[in-house]
């Protein structure tokens, strides 16, 4: 019974708070208001708009940023942000331009540096070296010398040859004794030593004794000193070929049928001279003074030892421009500050000077052949002779 009476209880109370309140009652028909929902959205719309006032009370002239940021002396926050900006946006383009300027003198300043740098190289490649110029000048001496050592050689020749020959105004040509007495005045006058003197041949001894006879007077230095040293190796040079020429047959000894035959054999023995006579005229010629020696040239002379002198032989020039690549200190410093160009043309050099020593070898080597070839005739004419004379044959037996 109790709790039926509480369930009356209650559901009396809910009546009369209805009536109370004045509550309008539920159709089915009626539209569902949320009266709740449309209240926060209201609220909601006045929160915003609170929001926004005090945005524009933060922000707004007379608020704390403008506060902070001025009296607006120099313009509104707006204005002063633009501004701002616009300035930064100024100094990032000024940046820009100043690293455009920047590369581009870079740029101008490598392409001058790598121009330069060509200009360099093209210079390097195109005018000689100091070593290039001095391999010139050795190599023009060394021919220049070339052609006075056979001017040289080829004068000597000539006497010499008249000389052998026995030819009118020669030693020989009256006899073998005239050419005697000739080579015996010659060695008195010009090398007399202490046993000539002992002898009673001759009464002061020479500068050069016995110089006549001696292989220094030929192969010295690589240049003769002078003249006189010239004189000296000539006659070093008839002593060792031939000092005395046999007698020219001359008149009746060369008409007879005697003469004739022997006029054979002179020829024979004449050309054969000249031969040996003209291979050491050659040597004579290429020793002989011919050409003035460059300042570089004289220096080697000296760095090696040998005697100053200012004229120099083709001998001698062409051992100072094989011998100077070898053993001389400026030119291997010379070598090791070329550029490559340099290098290269010093390179094409040496082989050219190789070729010409390889052509005065050739020119040898012809000499020694013929010489070979001049022995080899005279051992087969030796071996030919008979032992005994053969009869004469009869003219009627062919």
């Amino acid at each position: 019974m109790r709790p039926m009476k509480i369930y009356a209880a209650v559901a009396g109370g809910i009546i009369l708070g209805a009536i109370a309140g004045n509550s309008i009652p539920a159709y089915a028909d009626m539209p569902v208001i949320d009266w709740t929902a449309i209240g926060k959205a209201i609220q909601e719309i006045n929160i915003l708009g609170t929001i926004n006032s005090a945005i524009s009370s933060l922000l707004g002239p007379s608020g704390p940023i403008a506060s902070v940021l001025g009296n607006n002396a120099y313009g509104t926050v707006q204005q002063l942000l633009q501004e701002g900006f616009t300035q930064e946006a100024n100094y990032s383009k000024a940046e820009v331009g100043a690293q455009e300027q920047i590369t581009d003198a870079s740029n101008e300043a490598m392409a001058q540096f790598d121009l330069q740098l060509r200009d360099a190289e093209i210079r390097d490649e195109q005018t000689a070296s100091p070593a290039a110029c001095a391999a010139l000048d050795g190599g023009v001496s060394t021919q220049a010398a070339a052609v006075q050592a056979y001017d040289v050689a080829w004068e000597i020749g000539q006497i010499t040859d008249a000389r052998n020959e026995a030819q009118p105004n020669m030693p020989s040509y009256y006899g073998q004794a005239q050419g005697f007495a000739s080579m015996a005045a010659d060695h008195l006058g010009s090398y007399c030593d202490p046993n000539d003197i002992v002898a009673g041949l001759c009464t002061t001894l020479s500068a050069q004794p016995d110089a006549d006879q001696r292989f220094s007077s030929l192969f010295g230095s690589g240049t003769y000193s002078n003249q006189q040293a010239v004189n000296t190796t000539k006659d070093y040079a008839v002593n060792l070929i031939e000092p005395v020429a046999p007698a020219a047959l001359r008149g009746d000894q060369l008409s007879s049928i005697q003469g004739q035959e022997a006029g054979v054999d002179r020829r024979s023995f004449n050309a054969r001279m000249s031969l040996a006579q003209g291979v050491v005229n050659d040597a004579i010629g290429m020793q002989t003074p011919a050409v003035p020696l460059t300042p570089l040239q004289q220096q080697y002379l000296t760095e090696v030892g040998l005697p100053s002198q200012q004229y120099g032989s083709m001998l001698q020039v062409l051992q100072i421009e094989a011998e100077r690549r070898f053993s001389s200190i400026n030119w291997n410093a010379e070598l090791q500050a070329m550029p490559p160009a340099s290098v290269e043309r010093e390179i094409a050099l040496e082989l050219a000077l190789s070729n010409y020593i390889e052509f005065q070898i050739l020119e040898l080597d012809l000499k020694r052949t013929t010489i070979g070839a001049t022995q080899l005739a005279v051992t087969a004419e030796q071996n030919f002779m008979p032992i005994v004379r053969m009869p004469t044959p009869s003219l009627a037996n062919n």
